[in-house]
């Protein structure tokens, strides 16, 4: 097979068969059609019969249409990926169509995927939304945010349409994130989720280019015009699984209510990496399948990314399944799920909720040019261009007419299983078999094995519950907040001077989140008048000390604090001092630990001694005064100004696009340990400057 391989390719390249000269065959290879859909070139699931289908169904509501539409897809998929190679077994008793769970119900459970507003247009992003909201299923606003207007509710008190009920929380737009979490904060009916460890493709950060980062997108994102945006895959505060259970911590503080998402890359051991997310608390887990992120990628990144959704999706189940795990999270998957059948499959491999992002891009008249990196997509979805938004032209209802035919498919092929509910159907895998015919169509499959994939996960825990039945303990009815908010009452109610001194030791963690949560549902991102709650703490505080902290709350340390103070600051202020009477030089002495202001947007901190490594890592506007920091000091930041009173680590201001960093070249030797990539360095002598430095430290 694959001597067979190697002599077509070659014969690409060398043909037997002379071309005239001149012409283009003779001039350069033929077009294999790995990006782009080709005649006679590599199989596509979004074809052009497919594209022109789906838009017929969804802009007619045409069950006809679809039909065509979902036959052609489940054709396509025998070629295609491992759900073609599967069928349904026939089921004993079938259910009657009226019995089965209702299409309203099934809808609830479909999400669009994280496209962030930048990669698309801000009529689709809003489309999306208003899509969502109506079928009361969650939109995901990406990593890019969502604009404060859409949070506003309706004149007649309702919920504004246009808000996304998912807000990501994505590695290197944290400071972005960051308003996203305020807009978590003062949500009081509705959950929502915060995805973690997303980006354009499983395992690859988003990219945008600096093209499409216009005015707008700038003040969404606290971002400079014109400069290109680039997530690193992981978080900057994430080293092990106890970070990211400490995220989830964070997040949860931030609003108690919301659903608490990871998305994770289908992956070999992926299962193993889900059981250490879910023991850290998560809501919800999404296995996201090597399928699909375009806008936001680069082609480079298009390939040999990730595994298929069904593998990750199975090796999940089975792994949480087997530490009796499975009963505390959601599962969702995504990766082109196009049809009714595709979700059946998924439902069988055990995922409970759906994610979609480029069938509904469809739906609104994306034609799959694969123009979105230029910003000159023709029909106004993936360009930030104005004249070719105005080409857009797409309603809302095209998105709901498509899910819901979906849901009615789902539920046919519900009724031939002999399942009234998806719940009933999650993880029923000896409902699926091997299609032998489509094995036998090619040489290459015959070896294939699917039988861990359709393993039943009874028969490694039989007792063990198949989808969420319980809620995760975030053990917040016993975080040091609680008392803090009993204290703070005539200033949440009243906005009246609170003044509250407390000890505090390490395992108080994310203090100050949750008392944020209690302002900002009053009072939104104006928070209170500075120092209306001043807090003092004497001891050695744990991680995340005044995340998320908003306007209005002064937090004081007098000992030392763990990692991640101030992380996400939204105009709060943090001020961290060694004990009275201690023998040691603050500023030969590390009182603050790693990743401290990482993704602060507003506020300021004042710290009497040395901040450990990536300190302000994506700083967009705090002020920020600290005696000493570690490496990779200001990487990231776009905006802020951070005063160093002493010695800097190597690789400071990695990719540092805005903000002001002013420091004490103590040694002389500064310049060899700044990265001279995109600042300049300067003395300081502007009157401006001298006057801020002197503001800053006195």
């Amino acid at each position: 097979m694959l001597a067979s391989d190697s002599l077509q390719l070659h014969e690409m390249a060398f043909p037997i068969r002379a071309f005239a000269p001149g012409s283009a065959e003779a001039l350069a290879l033929p077009n294999p059609g790995d990006y782009h859909w080709r005649k006679g070139g590599e199989l596509h699931l979004n074809d052009p019969l497919a594209v022109a289908k789906l838009q017929e169904a969804s802009r007619s509501n045409s069950v006809a249409a679809y039909k065509e539409y979902s036959n052609h897809i489940n054709e396509l998929n025998k070629a295609c990926n491992l759900r073609g190679l599967l069928k349904f077994k026939k089921g004993q008793v079938k259910v009657p169509l009226e019995q089965v769970e209702p299409a309203s119900e099934i809808v609830k459970r479909f999400c669009t995927g994280a496209m962030s507003y930048g990669s698309i247009s801000l009529e689709v992003h809003t489309a999306l939304a208003i899509a969502m909201n109506k079928i009361r299923g969650k939109s995901n606003i990406g990593e890019g945010g969502e604009n404060p207007s859409r949070l506003e509710p309706l004149p007649d008190g309702s919920m504004n349409t246009k808000r996304s009920a998912i807000k990501q929380v994505a590695g290197g737009r944290f400071d972005a994130a960051v308003l996203v979490v305020y807009e978590v904060m003062f949500m009081v009916d509705n959950v929502v989720s915060a995805q973690i460890l997303s980006g354009a493709k499983p395992g690859e950060g988003g990219e945008l280019p600096g093209h499409k980062v216009i005015v707008d997108i700038v003040v969404t994102r606290h971002l400079t015009v014109g400069v290109g945006l680039i997530s690193a895959p992981p978080h900057h505060d994430i080293i092990s699984i106890e970070d990211l259970a400490q995220l989830i911590h964070d997040l949860k503080n931030a609003n108690p209510a919301a659903r608490i998402t990871v998305k994770l890359v289908s992956e070999a051991g992926v299962g193993v990496t889900a059981s250490g997310v879910v023991k850290g608390h998560a809501d919800h887990v999404l296995i996201s399948g090597h399928d699909g992120g375009i806008g936001a990628s680069r082609w480079t990144r298009m390939k040999n990314t990730g595994l298929p959704w069904e593998l990750g999706l199975a090796e999940t189940h089975q792994t949480l399944f087997a530490n009796d795990l499975r009963g505390r999270t959601v599962l969702q998957t995504d990766g082109q799920l196009k049809t009714g059948r595709d979700l059946a499959i998924a439902c069988l491999l055990r995922a409970e909720e759906f994610g979609f992002s480029t069938a509904p891009l469809i739906t609104l008249g994306c034609i799959m040019m694969w123009k979105c990196h230029k910003n000159t997509c023709p029909v106004g979805i993936a360009t930030q261009d104005p004249v070719f938004r105005e080409k857009f032209a797409r309603e809302p209802d095209h998105v709901i007419n498509f899910f819901f035919m979906l849901a009615k498919d789902v539920r046919e092929i519900m009724s031939q299983l002999g399942f009234k509910t998806i719940n009933e159907m999650v993880s029923c895998s000896d409902m699926l078999k091997v299609d032998k015919e489509v094995i036998k169509s090619s040489e290459k499959l015959q070896n294939i094995d699917l039988s861990l994939l359709l393993r039943l996960a009874t028969d490694i825990r039989p007792e063990a519950a198949q989808y969420c039945v319980l809620k995760q303990d975030h053990g917040l009815d016993m975080a040091l907040d609680q008392k803090l908010i009993t204290f703070s009452k005539a200033a949440l109610e009243k906005a009246l001077l609170v003044y509250i001194e407390t000890p505090i030791c390490n395992v108080n963690c994310a203090v100050g989140t949750m008392l944020s949560h209690e302002v900002t549902k009053p009072y939104r991102l104006a928070g209170l008048p500075s120092d209306t709650i001043h807090i003092k703490f004497n001891g050695s505080a744990g991680q995340s000390l005044g995340t998320f902290l908003c306007p209005g709350i002064t937090l004081e340390l007098e000992g030392d604090n763990n990692n991640y103070i101030g992380k996400g600051l939204l105009g709060g202020k943090i001020v961290v001092y060694p004990p009275k009477g201690s023998a040691f030089d603050p500023k030969e002495n590390i009182v603050i630990g790693n990743v401290a202001l990482y993704g602060a947007i507003n506020g300021e901190a004042y710290f009497n001694g040395m901040a450990a490594e990536r300190f302000c890592v994506r700083n967009s506007g705090t002020k920020a005064v600290v005696e000493g920091v570690g490496d990779h000091g200001c990487e990231y930041m776009t905006g802020g100004t951070m005063v160093v009173l002493g010695k800097t680590g190597r690789n400071f201001a990695a990719g540092m696009s805005g903000g002001i960093a002013y420091f004490l070249d103590v040694d002389g030797k500064f310049h060899s340990r700044c990265n001279p990539e995109l600042v300049d360095l300067d003395k300081v002598e502007e009157e401006e400057d001298v006057i801020t430095l002197r503001m800053m430290i006195q």
